[in-house]
């Protein structure tokens, strides 16, 4: 366990190394929060509530988005295809530890870093002009701190599979910025899910997306209580769970295929 902590570090060191771009993506998170805040409370305005949302969970909600951008890190996570291209991925099979967990230690780090550098700066300052509707309940910002960490365990595991599929491609870079946007769109990244048309939503909603952004954001604005809590997290867990496994089962067909040129 030392080691996968001290990898654990090491990701949130090397994000932690570029304290400019840091600054720069807690901007532009910002402005965006501006923009799609007016956007979505534009399309609730004059009604009471839209899928369950009124205008003050609205505008909460979009503000968590900003905030939980880089925490589920939807797009652009190539590290390990890059890896297997290269064959580099020979000496990482090499060590003493887990490939997978390896790099889902890192990405803990790397997850624990953006939640508050590139999280807590967006809400904080949005909390300032518009007063967000946060909860003052303690059991409910831990269920959120729970969720928001299986929601980075669900995410990683999605982009870990994506990665492997490097194994059998010569250019992974398709199915990359497929999943990406695909990502995008069904996590609740751009409207939150409920303003999607009943039957599309209930289709959503049982994907692993929805575990990355749109779950952890309504345990915060207490959308689940109770046994309907209770079953949330076990969502989120049983999709981390199933996405790992089927990415250790994805992994030992591709290391059984690869082959290293002379040897």
């Amino acid at each position: 366990m030392r080691a996968y902590w001290e990898l654990a570090v090491s990701g949130y060191r090397r994000y932690a190394t570029y304290r400019g771009a840091t600054l720069a993506g807690a901007f532009t998170n910002s402005v965006f929060g501006l923009m799609r805040g007016y956007v979505l409370l534009a399309i609730v305005a004059g009604r009471p509530r839209v899928g369950g949302y009124d205008a003050a969970d609205t505008l909460t909600y979009v503000w968590l988005v900003q905030g939980l951008l880089m925490v589920a890190y939807l797009w652009g996570w190539n590290d390990l295809a890059l890896r297997i291209i290269s064959g580099d991925v020979v000496v990482d099979l090499g060590r003493p530890v887990d490939l997978q967990g390896a790099w889902l230690a890192a990405d803990l780090g790397r997850a624990a870093y953006h939640t508050i550098f590139r999280g807590l700066p967006p809400v904080m300052l949005a909390e300032l002009l518009f007063r967000l509707d946060l909860p003052t309940d303690p059991l409910l910002w831990l269920a959120f701190a729970v969720s928001v960490a299986l929601a980075a365990v669900v995410s990683f595991s999605a982009r870990f599979l994506v990665n492997l599929c490097a194994f059998w491609l010569l250019d992974y870079r398709g199915i990359l910025s497929m999943s990406s946007l695909i990502g995008t769109f069904l996590s609740g990244s751009v409207v939150p899910l409920p303003f999607l048309p009943g039957g599309v939503r209930a289709v959503v909603e049982v994907l692993p997306f929805s575990a990355m952004l749109q779950l952890p954001i309504d345990v915060l604005l207490g959308k689940h209580r109770g046994l309907d809590l209770a079953g949330a997290l076990l969502f989120q867990l049983t999709w981390a769970l199933a996405l790992l496994g089927l990415g250790r089962l994805v992994l030992a067909a591709g290391v059984r295929r690869l082959v290293v040129q002379g040897g």
